[in-house]
């Protein structure tokens, strides 16, 4: 479920197999280079271990929490790993989640508005930041590292600051008794039952969302662009790939997911802490990294960022339910990032070996 980092390179077309390599690879090496194997891998590992460890892990309420817990994360997850491959990173993603759930809260109680109209207009910011981004990526040509962490500066303390300017405190005023509010709530925030357990409306999305995002990169035009742009952005413009309007669509991208979770947020506590979102960036990264995105872009798939999500819905609950420390859980995270780069390293080197 991958493509190569241009779009002449697919090894299903017959440029790639010029070299006669395609017709060589056995079926377990054409597994093996798809880059959500390693997290497969991993996922299932961690699975095992957790199943063993904790036996409450095991039962159907434990799942729907793990799904719960990675839903939300693999919501933004997504985004934020076509924008890598396309070869750049938004580090104002965590906080950006914040600002739209703010942007929603405040302007409702503040104007006294249905809160489908704070919806609307947090949305419209959503997209502008991300549109921003990508605008003073290409005009300034600095990298998105730099643009990025700018924003997430910027976003972090614009946070804080205007909601103590309109509350006179870090949250935001509750929009529970609001008109609109409980039709909003049925839309981001609901429960379904399946066989007696409930389940967050967020898990449809995060896999609703994962398939369109297979769709896009496997089957579309500007999949290819996407690849294109971040395994050699020269030479996609060489050849009439639309370099800037890609990275510009990838970033708003990552506003539209930051809008999602934080309207979910929003409806589910009916308040938002300003200070929330710093250091979740990271997080969508590693379950990016960990699904087999690489860090240098033109590579990766939509499952794998979806296998690592899921990953970390696992580590996050199941260490509660071992009864572990929990203080335990970043350092469980980093260790499943290295495991997992030298897994995706491994899967590669041997897929690609004669």
């Amino acid at each position: 479920m991958t493509r190569a980092t241009a779009p002449a390179a697919s090894a299903s077309s017959p440029a790639g197999r010029t070299d006669g390599r395609g017709a060589e690879r056995s079926p377990v090496r054409r597994l093996l280079a798809r880059p959500e194997v390693g997290a497969l891998i991993a996922a299932i590992g961690v699975y095992l271990f957790f199943f063993a460890a904790a036996p409450s892990f095991r039962t159907a309420g434990a799942l729907s929490t793990v799904l719960y817990q990675a839903s939300v994360m693999g919501i933004m997850t997504l985004p934020v790993a076509l924008l890598m491959i396309g070869g750049e990173f938004d580090l104002s993603a965590g906080v950006a989640v914040t600002t739209s759930a703010l942007t929603a809260a405040v302007l409702s109680f503040q104007l006294t508005v249905n809160v489908w109209t704070g919806v609307a207009v947090a949305l419209v910011a959503s997209l502008a930041v991300g549109a921003f981004n990508g605008w003073l990526l290409i005009r300034t040509g600095l990298p998105s590292f730099l643009v990025t962490l700018g924003s997430f500066l910027i976003l972090q303390g614009s946070n804080l600051a205007v909601t103590k300017i309109f509350t006179d405190n870090v949250a935001s005023d509750s929009i529970a008794d609001m008109d609109g509010f409980g039709q909003a709530r049925k839309v981001f925030a609901s429960e379904f039952t399946v066989g007696g357990v409930d389940f967050k409306i967020t898990i449809v999305y995060w896999l609703v969302l994962a398939a369109a995002a297979t769709w896009l990169l496997l089957r579309t035009r500007f999949g290819n662009w996407i690849f294109a742009v971040g395994g050699d952005q020269d030479s996609a413009r060489a050849v009439g790939v639309p370099v800037d309007r890609t990275k510009v669509v990838l970033f708003m991208g990552v506003g539209a997911g930051a809008w999602l979770v934080g309207m979910h947020l929003l409806f589910s506590f009916d308040t938002v802490q300003s200070g929330e979102g710093v250091g979740n960036e990271f997080l969508y990264i590693i379950a990016a990294v960990i699904g087999g995105c690489l860090l240098t872009g033109g590579y990766g798939s939509a499952i794998g960022p979806v296998i690592g999500a899921f990953i970390f819905g696992m580590v996050n609950q199941g260490i509660v339910y071992a009864n572990w420390n929990p203080d335990w859980f970043k350092a469980f995270l980093g260790v499943m990032l290295l495991v997992a780069a030298l897994v995706n390293l491994w899967v590669r080197r041997t897929a690609t070996r004669r």
